[in-house]
């Protein structure tokens, strides 16, 4: 899908993300587009109350959500606390206030690819999607299509996942216990990432494949998520150079892309933004949010009230 934004609104503010004051003074981060992926509703390592307050804190035109939001793979935990059941509800109520929201599917939630194309009001549901923005065509897609483990041992992939979720677990009880002294916390799968040289190798590899796919097809951005490594950076191709840009997750790193006319596309580090390092301030709602705390009739009653204007 090809999407074209045009008459940027002067108004955009193009401050840096993470470098706000008191949560008092705060007001909504304007972007033209905000990108997030990986981010594993539905499981242990989830961090949907930091997301749904970075959430909170933007006043995005465009939002992708860039696969694995939902993560299908593990539902049969029956693991769905009110906090991941909060994030959809804001979703639903962005798209009912007329924020346009691109849902790209990833391995995850790959059982929503075959309803690829399908819309309602304003949001869409795909496999890629193409944003042409001022800086340049940008190319968005999961990237999971690069995945040589995916495409051919599903259930080593699936396996490997257990894995991965046990790790997560674990790691938020060393940070719960870290935090209580006053030490830093860790990212103990990113550490074990950086110390094995075939994961180091398959970065490198994913990244360079996706930059040189994107530069045939002749995009000067390519965003995936995927890989769980936040990263924005030039990459020399044969057909010239193409930024390379990934919005990480919120399991591990927190972080997402975000894109505006002045500044053009930058990484937002949640645990990197002061605001975000004070409690949540109480704050005044606007229609999404309460649509997003509205019960389920109510909030299915308008959402298909915006579907019979917009669909």
């Amino acid at each position: 899908m090809n999407v074209g934004l045009a008459n940027v609104s002067d108004s955009l503010n193009s401050q840096t993300p993470g470098t706000t004051g008191q949560p008092k003074a705060r007001r909504k981060r304007r972007v033209q587009v905000a990108v997030i992926s990986d981010v594993h509703l539905g499981t242990y390592g989830c961090h949907a109350t930091e997301l749904l307050r970075y959430l909170k804190s933007i006043r995005p035109q465009v939002l992708v959500l860039n696969g694995d939001i939902v993560d299908i793979w593990q539902f049969s935990k029956n693991y769905w606390p009110p906090a991941h059941m909060r994030v959809v509800r804001y979703l639903a109520g962005l798209a009912a206030k007329g924020v346009k929201i691109h849902y790209l599917t990833g391995n995850h939630d790959e059982l929503l690819r075959k309803f690829a194309g399908l819309k309602l009001g304003h949001f869409r549901l795909d496999n890629k999607l193409v944003l042409d923005l001022p800086h340049g065509r940008t190319w968005l897609f999961h990237g999971d299509v690069f995945d040589v483990t995916m495409q051919h041992s599903r259930w080593l992939a699936r396996l490997g996942g257990h894995g991965y979720d046990l790790l997560i677990l674990i790691n938020r009880f060393v940070n719960y216990a870290l935090a209580k002294l006053g030490r830093p916390r860790v990212a103990l799968s990113k550490l074990v990432k950086e110390r094995v040289k075939s994961a180091v190798s398959a970065v490198s590899n994913f990244e360079e494949t996706a930059a040189a796919i994107a530069a045939d097809e002749g995009y000067r951005y390519v965003a995936c998520g995927h890989i769980h490594q936040p990263e924005i950076k030039p990459l020399t191709t044969e057909k010239g150079e193409v930024i390379y840009l990934n919005s990480g997750d919120w399991v591990e790193n927190l972080t997402a892309l975000e894109y505006t006319a002045e500044a053009g596309w930058q990484l937002y580090y949640y645990n990197d933004d002061p605001a975000m390092q004070h409690p949540a301030e109480p704050e005044a709602t606007d229609a999404a949010e309460m649509l997003a705390d509205a019960n389920p009739a109510v909030l299915l009653e308008g959402l298909l009230a915006e579907f019979k204007l917009k669909a």
